[in-house]
This record gives C-alpha cells, structure tokens and sequence, in this order.
C-alpha cells in the first residue's frame, strides 16, 4: 500500500518513483520475456527494490545538493556581510578625511600669513599632509600648529616650503 508523506505539501520523491515503478511494472515484465523461471511476486519484488534503491539515491543526491547550496548560501552571506563592514569602515575612514582635511583648510584660510597661499591638504586615515609655499618660517610653523588642533589628526607631514624673496 503506498502513503502519500507530505514535505511542504508535496509527495515525497520514494512515493512517485514507487508509484511509477508499479505503473510500469507490467510493460517492464511484458518486455521481459526471456527469465521465465522468476514469478510474478519475484519480478515486483525485483522492481520494487530497484525502485527503492534509485529513489534512496536521488534523495541521497538531493540532500546533498541541498547540503551544498546551503553552504554555499552561508558562504555567500559572510562574504556580503565582510564586504559591507568594508564598504561602510572605509566610507566612515573618508568621511573623517573629509572633515579633517576642510577643518584645515578653514583653519589655514583664518591665518592672515597663510589665507594667501595656495596649501594643498591631503589627508589619508587622519595623517595630514601639506604642501604648497609658506610665506616665512614662522608661518611654516603655525600651519604645524593649525594642523594639530583639529581633532582626528593623526599625524602631520609639513612639506610646506618657505617663499624666497
């Protein structure tokens, strides 16, 4: 007698295969002609137990397909998760730049020495650099000085030189 297991509202696939198997039991011993010493109880058994062994194996390679895709899936996820924390860690790392490098730039731009001068400020994970021309060394100085009040800095590589003339 076959059962009909429910797995998310389908029959499982031992069942069909089973139900196919004894659909086609008479034209696979109709074709069978030539083992007249099995009876007909054999020939189904016979059938029955190839039919149990291939459904047995599509459900072996079933769960194992799922067992991967699985992984897979988890795989993938971590990947996206790591990829994110990245995307956002290295976003917040530029905002921060962003901010340093324009609270520099308005604390040059305040200096009467300095507003003057064209100064490139580059900043990369809160290491500040500039470059450009300084009208005196004391303004050279200050620059250093600006450069450390702004909060985020951590480090400061003055490649300012001083104007001649």
């Amino acid at each position: 007698m076959l059962t009909t297991n429910h797995f998310s509202g389908r029959m499982r696939v031992g069942t069909i295969l089973g139900a196919c198997a004894l659909a086609a039991l008479p034209l696979l011993t109709a074709c069978d002609r030539t083992d007249s010493s099995q009876t007909m109880g054999q020939k189904l058994d016979a059938a029955v137990a190839k039919t149990e062994r291939a459904a047995t194996d599509v459900q072996d390679a079933t769960k194992a397909s799922v067992d991967s895709a699985g992984a897979a899936l988890r795989e993938g996820a971590e990947q996206a998760k790591t990829a994110a924390k990245q995307a956002t860690d290295s976003v917040t790392i530029n905002s921060e730049d962003a901010i340093i490098t324009a609270s520099v730039t308005a604390g040059l731009l305040k200096d009467p020495d300095l507003s003057a001068m064209k100064i490139d400020v580059d900043t990369k994970r809160g290491a500040v650099s500039l470059y450009g021309p300084a009208p005196s060394e004391a303004a050279r100085l200050r620059a250093t000085d600006i450069v450390k009040a702004v909060k985020g800095v951590s480090g400061i590589d003055n490649k300012l030189t001083v104007k001649n003339g």
